[in-house]
């Protein structure tokens, strides 16, 4: 298996993004650089239960709430990744951002050169969860790296 030394990783951390990170960690030689990009879709700008939230106090505390918990996700998320790449004694960076997924790793892949961009499949058919919207073949055209794109482990 061919080792890379600066690998961009797309994870928040569901069963098909784990897929990808043990992908991208496999892929890592000692002393590697890994990134980890957590994109936080911007559909989630409209999610302040606008439908049942009847006064603007109330929306304000919901609205905070909401930040608040995917915050301490994707802390989680980091903090778990941050340690097990360090264990395999990589170099471990990591970025946030919200917006449209695959604009956001373009953009990101962008900004320095990687040898190996790696995200998780779409979840099959039928799982729980939100399906994530990554345009393949855009990131295809637009990556100057190789993508691999993981396969999810329950298909």
């Amino acid at each position: 298996m061919t080792v890379y030394q600066k690998i961009l990783l797309a994870s928040h951390g569901t069963v098909g993004a784990r897929a990808a990170e043990s992908a991208a960690l496999d892929a890592a030689d000692g002393g590697a650089r890994l990134h980890h990009l957590v994109v936080v879709p911007d559909f989630w700008k409209g999610m302040l239960g606008d439908d049942w939230l009847n006064n603007a106090a109330v929306h304000i505390r919901f609205g905070h709430y909401v930040e608040n918990e995917l915050m301490r996700e994707i802390a989680e998320l980091v903090a778990r990744l941050e340690s097990t790449a360090t264990s395999r004694g990589l170099i471990y960076s990591h970025e946030f951002r919200l917006g449209r997924p695959t604009d956001c790793l373009i953009e990101v892949a962008a900004d320095d050169r990687y040898d190996l961009v790696v995200i998780g499949s779409r979840r099959p058919k039928g799982r729980p969860g939100y399906r994530s919207r990554m345009a393949v073949e855009t990131l295809s055209k637009s990556l100057t790296a190789p993508l691999l794109v993981v396969p999810h482990p329950e298909r």
